[in-house]
């Protein structure tokens, strides 16, 4: 059994943290001593996911860039349009790195959106702050569909594989740098249902009524997003994760049929030529479908904070790392019941193959504080 530790020090050794918040002397906290290097060429989160021996897990937080930092919210306010925000090298390269020059996390993931490569299908759309992505011409037609063009992610987003080689030289190899696409029936739902929804009732009249018409779409989104992944890797990314975050609103039997079959095409065509690439697939309330989310062939299956993580470990089996799975609420308690969430976390994760994150995205208005502590905590981990 794993009994992690945390060691303090009464010395704070990351003034980049220290200069930024002035949190150890009103917060009360103390800061972690760093671990040892145990591998210098290869960052700890790539070390963990591939069973090498790692002295604590690696840890990073979905959406981390972001949301919550005040820096991003000044950002915002400069430049108010999200997809200026997420198409701008600079910007993109700003954002990505803020959490990263304050917490240091063991993954610095690329600022973007799963929608990005739409335009470049052919899929005209638009991310509307209050309202979320709205889609402004929804295909549900087989015509509709042929309209659709396969994604060349150099053409349609160079702003992507720019800013994935910057933010590789600007971490160093300190941590691994992580890229991200959206799965294909995640990005048919919010295609199909014109945005974000709460029954699903567009796609799955597509799905049940003319599956044929679906099945084009998913296709298409397959064969795009394998492409995309691949080139996320040949830009940087060391490290890709795979959102398929609306596939738990499926049926078992109709998650076999719509986006498993997919989701194992993605694996395997990017396997084929970057074999050693980990692969991350995250989807939220995924509890009834953990064994089928293992026969896609990912390297990592995330889990949501609704399943219990030595239950995951358990089911999903020894070949798959797993990621997670604090609840994000967690983060607006207080700090001793952060520290003890984490350390329940790990120790029920068990030794190795395991990367500490959220089970789902920050909350707005998540106490950067809280944040702070969360990482200082977990990188005084030791197993």
């Amino acid at each position: 059994m794993v009994c992690p530790s945390l060691r303090f020090t009464s010395k704070c050794i990351r003034p980049l943290l220290s200069q930024a918040y002035n949190w150890k002397d009103k917060m009360g906290m103390r800061t972690v001593a760093e671990p040892k290097a145990i591998n210098a060429t290869e960052p700890l989160l790539l070390d963990a996911v591939r069973g090498k021996e790692v002295e604590r897990p690696p840890v990073w937080l979905m959406r981390q860039a972001g949301r919550y930092m005040k820096s991003y919210q000044i950002l915002c306010e400069k430049h108010p349009s999200f997809r200026e925000r997420s198409e701008n090298v600079d910007l993109v390269v700003e954002i990505s790195l803020q959490p990263w020059k304050v917490f240091q996390p063991d993954g610095v993931i690329l600022f973007s959106d799963i929608l990005t490569p739409l335009s470049g299908m052919n899929i005209p759309f638009d991310i509307i702050k209050g309202k979320g992505p709205v889609i402004f011409d929804p295909p549900r037609t087989a015509t509709d569909v042929e309209k659709v063009r396969e994604f060349i992610p150099e053409e349609s987003v160079p702003y992507v594989g720019e800013a994935l080689t910057i933010l590789r030289k600007e971490v160093n190899n300190q941590a691994a740098v992580l890229g991200f696409v959206g799965a294909p029936f995640t990005l048919a739902s919010y295609v199909i249902e014109g945005g974000s929804s709460k029954n699903f009732t567009k796609i799955k009249r597509l799905a049940f009524a003319e599956p044929k018409v679906l099945h084009a779409l998913l296709q298409k989104f397959a064969t795009s997003m394998a492409k995309y992944i691949r080139y996320q890797a040949d830009n940087g990314a060391q490290a890709v994760q795979i959102f398929d975050s609306w596939a738990t609103e499926l049926s078992p039997v109709d998650f076999e049929e719509f986006s498993l079959p997919y989701l194992k095409q993605i694996v395997d065509s990017v396997k084929l030529t970057h074999p050693d690439l980990p692969l991350i697939l995250y989807a939220s309330g995924s509890g009834g479908l953990l064994e089928r989310l293992l026969l896609t062939g990912v390297d990592v299956v995330s889990l949501d904070w609704t399943v219990d993580i030595a239950d995951g470990r358990r089911r999903l089996g020894p070949n798959v790392a797993v990621q997670g799975n604090v609840d994000p609420g967690v983060l607006f308690g207080s700090k001793e019941f952060i520290t003890n969430r984490i350390n329940d976390t790990v120790k029920k994760a068990g030794r190795g193959k395991h990367i500490l994150n959220l089970g789902h995205g920050i909350k707005v208005g998540t106490p950067e504080e809280n944040v702070a502590h969360f990482f200082e905590v977990a990188k005084g981990l030791r197993y």
